[in-house]
């Protein structure tokens, strides 16, 4: 069970990751009114300032989605170590 709770841990922190990733894409669009600076579209033009602006946020973004999928993981792992010591 403990490897089937760090699966699935994994494929949450993909989810939230995926979810992450739109999101910060979604909200450059509304406050910048581009697409957001990802490099595989050669016709929209980028400014180093904004690359490395687009890059700090998803980085931060990501940052904290692995952090939390982690702790979480962490304490999913905990709680059914301390039910098999109960039963």
């Amino acid at each position: 069970m403990n490897l089937f709770i760090k699966l699935f841990g994994a494929g949450i922190s993909l989810l939230a990751g995926y979810v992450g990733t739109k999101l910060v894409d979604t909200i450059w669009e509304k406050s910048t009114g581009s697409k957001p600076p990802k490099g595989d579209d050669e016709d929209v033009p980028t400014t180093l300032h904004s690359a490395l602006t687009f890059a700090l946020i998803s980085a931060s973004v990501s940052a904290i989605i692995q952090v939390l999928a982690n702790r979480g993981t962490q304490r999913a792992i905990t709680r059914y170590a301390k039910s098999q010591d109960i039963v």
